[in-house]
């Protein structure tokens, strides 16, 4: 039996980390802190469990189904399963997330530098995806590539931002705006959301596996034991991570009052905090932070659909790259307008699936259970990203008066409802 080295072991949550650190995640939380203010820590509350719990809670799932959302998803029935489990490799793959680290990796590191013209930008996601390719073409070296090389480089970069956003003080803390100011925890649970960390663990998981197989692990409950510990590993990393960058937002008022974004916030902190030589040190951050995820990506898209449709892995590689070459050209603006609806559609649907999947042993029928209330949410989720669309006047009045549906969390009892409902019939059932 094949045992994993230390230093393998943490070469696997170093790397398992850095799947997980895009640009979103720099850039998410210096923004919600600075409007939350004075409930900075209630805020950083509710986004940690989006943007770490359940990401973390995700791959100890898929640890124990081999990485395969498939399996995780059985109970659905075979079509809504396979449809589950395209949706999300598409969404956090070739449609919105691997094009997006391209475009945010230039629009917060290189248009300084290079201008905002589509030709600079196309030139710049050729290069891009060039290296992003030469990496994914070789997944059985990942844990070399991205565990001891790129992860580690990673790692002392956010290390760096975060002890500086610790030691340098947070200045005068105003109060708190807009929906923080009375539901701060609810609005950084949503803002959670946004990091696709949930939706990016569902496709990590084959990756995590593969990389754990590679090094000749074969035994079922080593497996599991790894990816678990690689889990935690990163759930640390990110917890950490996260708590200096609110930090850091805490203390922007008097470098970015009133920012529009965490990309705004992030400048203006690393020129004060760091000198001229902030920009230069952001710009290899951001790179670093999307090269990474970017190959992750790809090689567990790759992954998925060559046992799919039988395509080679290689082949595939190329065809993911090239069409996530072409959308990161669209840019950032129309990117975000067409991914957020489609991810609030498909992120309660995928919560369910995930949570309820460690209790599959005490029901009797889990597909009995599982279906109905994956349903449900799916289509209260379908309404939360009609909401978020020019086509919000079409829905009818009464779901604006629906429990938490200011907090865009209106799915959350109804499908804690029928769970009930169904965990009782099941019970009942022979």
């Amino acid at each position: 039996m094949t045992n994993l080295r230390t230093k393998d072991i943490i070469a696997l949550g170093f790397m398992t980390f850095a799947l997980f650190i895009g640009a979103g995640n720099i850039i998410f939380p210096p923004i919600v802190a600075q409007q939350a203010g004075e409930h900075v820590w209630l805020a950083a509350f509710g986004f940690l469990i989006t943007a770490v719990g359940l990401p973390v809670i995700t791959i100890m799932a898929l640890s124990k189904t081999e990485g395969s959302i498939t399996i995780l998803s059985s109970p659905l029935g075979k079509a809504a399963s396979l449809l589950l489990t395209i949706v999300c490799y598409l969404s956090v793959g070739p449609l919105f997330a691997t094009p997006r680290t391209a475009t945010v990796s230039y629009e917060i590191g290189f248009s300084s530098y290079f201008g905002d013209s589509s030709q600079s930008l196309f030139i710049y996601s050729v290069i891009y995806f060039a290296i992003v390719t030469l990496v994914s073409l070789y997944p059985n070296k990942l844990l070399d590539t991205v565990g001891h090389i790129l992860a580690p480089l990673k790692i002392i970069s956010l290390a760096i931002l975060g002890i500086a956003a610790v030691m340098i003080p947070a200045g005068i803390i105003p109060p708190a705006i807009d929906d923080y100011v009375t539901s701060p925890v609810s609005e950084g649970f949503v803002n959670g959301y946004l990091t696709m960390d949930t939706l990016g663990a569902l496709v990590f998981g084959i990756v995590i596996i593969h990389a754990i197989r590679s090094r000749g692990v074969t035994d079922r409950k080593l497996i599991t034991k790894y990816a678990i510990i690689a889990s935690l590993i990163s759930g640390i990393g990110l917890t950490l991570v996260y708590l200096s960058l609110f930090k850091l937002g805490l203390g922007s008022h008097e470098v970015a009052p009133n920012a529009s974004n965490g990309a705004v916030i992030l400048h203006a902190y690393v020129q004060h905090a760091f000198g001229d030589l902030g920009s230069l040190f952001l710009t290899a951050l951001i790179f670093l932070a999307c090269m990474v995820t970017a190959i992750g990506l790809t090689c567990a898209c790759a992954e998925y659909f060559s046992l799919l449709t039988k395509i080679p892995y290689k082949i595939l590689v190329f065809i993911l790259v090239l069409f996530s070459l072409i959308i990161s050209n669209l840019g950032l603006t129309k990117l975000i307008a067409v991914s957020v609806p489609v991810l609030s559609a498909i992120y309660p649907p995928a919560i369910v699936v995930i949570m309820l999947s460690f209790f599959w042993k005490y029901f009797n029928q889990p597909s009995l259970v599982i279906a109905p209330v994956t349903a449900i949410a799916f289509l209260f989720g379908i309404i939360e990203g009609i909401k978020v669309t020019a086509f919000a006047d079409i829905l009818p009045n009464a779901i604006q008066h629906l429990p938490l549906n200011e907090q865009n969390l209106a799915w959350l009892l109804p499908s804690s409802v029928v769970l009930v409902v169904f965990i009782v019939i099941d019970k009942f059932k022979k």
